[in-house]
């Protein structure tokens, strides 16, 4: 099997495209992989969908970004916090569309799409505007609304160690939305802290396989 270890975070972003769906991990901003969005903003790609727990933070990371004005949508939970000025002022501008999916909902399309699920009912916004457009029933007396898988082009999250077939071992809560998105994406690229030789992960903290992460950059923490 190949190794999967890139020169640079350049090099591993490399063939990002205009109008790519990118799912970005973290939880605000921990677990952010923070140095592969500069480099995203360094490739130059626009006409971007991207989804996220949240729009950005502060200046830095996916608020910078979306300053950038690559974004043309994102698909998040939480769009609004005391540090997204942002995004208002781009969503204000009507410069970016954006789509909000309750949290669990969010967490349950992603693994949809990684577990090759065509949809699934949840009573989560039903009788909401969320639910608009979107097919219901009743099941066992209980009303549902039906859900979509979320795939992407490419899913861009962080790790604290990988060994060079793509094995993941995560850090406390930077775990969050990673493992899933890793699954969703046609190309999953992972920055790590620190890549270790074959065999030194302990196959008990293994959360993220290597069958699913395609790309690995060391970034030193």
């Amino acid at each position: 099997m190949p190794h999967k270890i890139h020169s640079s975070v350049d090099a591993a972003l490399a063939d990002i495209s205009d109008g790519s769906t990118i799912m970005i991990g973290g939880f605000g901003l921990a677990g952010q992989p923070q140095e592969l969005i500069d480099g995203l903003i360094r490739r130059g790609a626009k006409d971007l969908t991207i989804v996220n727990n949240n729009a950005g933070n502060g200046e830095v990371g996916l608020a910078l970004l979306i300053k950038s004005g690559f974004v043309k949508k994102i698909i998040c939970s939480f769009p609004r916090q005391v540090d997204s000025h942002i995004f208002d002022a781009a969503y204000r501008a009507g410069e970016i569309e954006l789509e909000v999916v309750p949290q669990g909902n969010l967490a349950e399309r992603i693994r949809a799409a990684g577990a090759g699920i065509g949809g699934f009912f949840t009573p989560t916004g039903y009788g909401t505007l969320l639910a608009e457009g979107k097919e219901t029933r009743v099941i066992d007396g209980k009303n549902y609304v039906l859900e979509s898988p979320i795939h992407a082009d490419y899913a861009l999250i962080k790790a604290h160690k990988a060994d060079p077939l793509g094995n993941l071992v995560y850090r406390k809560t930077a775990r969050n939305f990673g493992p899933v998105m890793a699954t969703a994406a046609t190309t999953t690229i992972a920055q790590v802290s620190r890549v270790v030789e074959v065999g030194d992960l302990d196959p008990e903290e293994v959360i993220t396989p290597g069958i699913f992460v395609n790309r690995i950059v060391e970034v030193a923490s």
